[in-house]
């Protein structure tokens, strides 16, 4: 008794195309990467060697070199910050607050927003800085 063999169906897959048309989309997307402006409030922050990174929390609080203050990137008042901050800590799960202030801003405006802060009943208050290389 003999058996029918089965015709053998050989499937080849080009890959060159493949390879080439992955290779375009990365280099598209690494220059259209570098030409993405990134909004936001122009802060040089002050260099420390101990500085430890630290995760992001969602109470920020800005001031900039012309002692502009924002919260959370909305501008507001030195008066109403009082009063945002302790309704946005009611709901924030930690209790802290990130100062990023330019580093010639004046000392006692820093000072004065830290105490706000406190006084919104902030438990925690960082003070941003970057790594001194």
């Amino acid at each position: 008794m003999e058996f029918e063999r089965g015709k053998r169906i050989r499937i080849h897959l080009e890959i060159a195309p493949l390879v080439d048309i992955v290779l375009l989309l990365l280099i598209f997307f690494m220059l259209t990467s570098n030409f993405i402006m990134q909004p936001g409030i122009k802060i040089t922050l002050p260099e420390a060697k101990t500085a430890k990174p630290q995760k992001e929390e969602n109470i920020i609080v800005f001031i900039t070199e012309d002692s502009t203050i924002y919260l959370n990137g909305r501008k507001i008042n030195i008066g109403e910050l009082k009063d945002a901050l302790e309704e946005k800590l009611k709901k924030a799960e930690k209790k802290a607050v990130i100062l990023k202030a330019d580093e010639k801003v004046n000392l006692g405006l820093a000072v004065k927003v830290m105490d706000i802060a406190k006084q919104a009943k902030a438990e925690n208050l960082i003070i941003s800085t970057r790594i001194k290389k």
